[in-house]
């Protein structure tokens, strides 16, 4: 697939590449990137490289993962969303916001525009969240998405070779006024 470009008011999420490596390099020198995120630390300028020449493009190419810098008007970057796609129908979000952009609702337009892309061009069912359990800013943002909190999963990610647990949420097209491409029954409550 070919990469495409969304907007908002405020933002605008495209593709990065190689000239996008140096801001890419430098906001993941950031701490709490480093920590939160599954991103090698130390985070090196070979990551970046090969991140934005080659992951990223690998990524739109084969249809697995669609990531996007979240960049504001002036060609800043304040962040970087993907979606990744884990079964038929389903992708998970991750993302992740510089230091001096956090706090302006920017990841939370980024990953609602990006779900609603998904939803509508991707034929998806079903947005899914996680993070390790502890990530309150990253679960800030989720909530403010209009995410349901589903629960705490065990054991259930990754980060460096240590197991974590975190917790998960999802946003469906009917979240966001949309219709499913499949019929949804859920559990009776």
């Amino acid at each position: 697939m070919e990469p495409v470009t969304l907007t908002t008011d405020r933002l605008l999420l495209r593709t990065v590449g190689p000239h996008d490596t140096e801001a890419v390099y430098a906001a993941a020198q950031d701490p709490d990137i480093q920590r939160w995120t599954t991103i090698p630390s130390p985070y090196l300028r070979e990551h970046a490289e090969s991140f934005t020449e080659h992951l990223v493009p690998e990524g739109w190419a084969n249809a697995s993962m669609f990531t996007f810098g979240v960049f504001l008007p002036a060609g800043e970057l304040a962040g970087m969303l993907g979606l990744t796609m884990r079964s038929l129908a389903m992708a998970e979000v991750g993302f992740w916001a510089t230091k001096e952009h956090r706090g302006n609702g920017y990841i939370t337009e980024a990953a609602l525009t990006a779900s609603r892309w998904a939803f509508t061009e991707l034929s998806v069912d079903r947005v899914e969240w996680r993070a390790e359990v502890g990530n309150s800013a990253s679960r800030a943002v989720a909530e403010r998405a209009g995410f349901t909190m589903e629960g705490t999963l065990r054991s259930a990610l990754n980060n460096k070779g240590v197991r974590r647990d975190c917790w998960v949420g999802s946003l469906l097209p009917s979240d966001l006024g949309l219709p499913s491409t499949a019929p949804y029954l859920p559990a009776e409550r």
